[in-house]
């Protein structure tokens, strides 16, 4: 079938509601928008948007050969990394290291403040192993190979499945992170990223914090992708990436995930502006879980370096200053103050049903 006459979809799923613009074979655009959770209409909002628009009842097959491309920009890892609901993820690092990424560069960046409140680390178990490599390759500590298999066997059986392996020097000598990422693959761990392949750049924390942020947030982003993916076996599926630029289903990847919604909606904001005549623009989205700001003056600006709820991250992406506050975040009183999010309501329940819920103390109603 010609390109001509096939339909385009350019869907936003967000935390709370899923947006689409759908082109029509015959050039028109028409949108709908949809609850991104809704369990008792629809499994997936995208999927339900697509079949709405190709009037495709729910459970028949999805006529892929009438659909040019589907492009989607998602916050299923921001809001996962956001609210901290990533996967339980063990960090495997050479030992002597376990630490590091807490202590990290002990920058000061509220040097007054009196209690200091450090963001939650990402994994949940640390796995020492016996090796070390020197920076130019000479063997320091021998490597312990039957010791990092009976490490990793111990870890699955308490019910981790995702691990970040980060050694010293492994960005430019990988062979320890390479065997070890093998010997998980062959405990049963369903992902496993190691910094060589994640973030092979010099510099122990960033590359560490980079590496345990794909593998928290991977899973969560597959499990979506393949769910969407499923029911449009040989579309062209299209993800948007934190730098701004598409890539495909299949390549997407936890770290490249971060700004994946909101970068799409700077490409269109800048777009919009030009297009009005504004070559300056300040861009303020409100969502359902999260909150992004953003600056525009005649370029795309992009970091390389930057700082996403309180996780390092190197990885190109958009310069978006993400915060965890929405219009369906849930306030909290703890006693002495009220407290916005970081969790949200989303979509389902929804701020309505929370309204209805004993979340307060009696001290918040006084």
């Amino acid at each position: 079938m010609a390109e001509a006459n096939r339909w385009q979809f350019w869907i936003d799923r967000g935390g709370t509601f899923t947006d689409v613009v759908a082109r029509r074979p015959d050039g028109t655009l028409a949108t709908h928008k949809l609850l991104s959770e809704n369990p008792e209409r629809y499994p997936d909002a995208a999927l339900a948007a697509i079949r709405h628009f190709l009037e495709v009842p729910a459970g028949s097959p999805i006529p892929v050969e009438r659909i040019e491309a589907v492009k989607m920009g998602t916050t299923v890892a921001t809001n996962a990394l956001l609210e901290r609901k990533g996967e339980r993820t063990v960090l495997v690092v050479t030992r002597g290291f376990r630490d590091q990424l807490r202590i990290a560069y002990q920058n000061r960046p509220r040097i007054f403040d009196r209690h200091i409140r450090l963001p939650e680390l990402l994994h949940s178990k640390v796995i020492e192993v016996d090796e070390r490599v020197g920076a130019r390759g000479e063997p320091v500590t021998p490597f312990d190979e039957a010791g990092a298999k009976a490490a990793l066997e111990a870890a699955f059986a308490e019910g981790f499945r995702s691990a970040a392996i980060v050694f010293l020097h492994g960005y430019r000598f990988p062979a320890h992170e390479a065997r070890v990422a093998q010997l998980a693959r062959e405990a049963g761990f369903t992902q496993v990223s190691a910094s060589h392949a994640v973030s092979p750049l010099m510099k122990f924390v960033s590359r560490g914090d980079t590496t345990v942020v794909d593998a928290y947030l991977s899973p969560i982003l597959r499990r979506y992708v393949d769910r969407v993916a499923e029911e449009l076996p040989g579309a062209r599926l299209l993800f948007m990436q934190s730098s701004g630029g598409l890539t495909d289903a299949h390549r997407f990847q936890g770290k490249d995930s971060i700004l994946s919604g909101p970068a799409g909606g700077i490409v269109g904001m800048t777009r919009t502006a030009e297009l009005a005549g504004f070559p300056k623009v300040i861009g303020f989205d409100m969502g359902g879980t999260s909150t992004d700001v953003s600056h525009y003056a005649g370029e795309l600006e992009r970091e390389f370096d930057t700082l996403v709820a309180g996780v390092r991250l190197r990885a190109p992406m958009m310069s978006i200053h993400t915060i965890a506050a929405g219009g369906g975040s849930i306030l909290h009183f703890d006693g002495q103050r009220q407290r916005v999010g970081p969790d949200s309501a989303g979509a389902n329940p929804g701020p309505a049903c929370y309204r209805h819920r004993r979340h307060y103390s009696d001290a918040a109603h006084r």
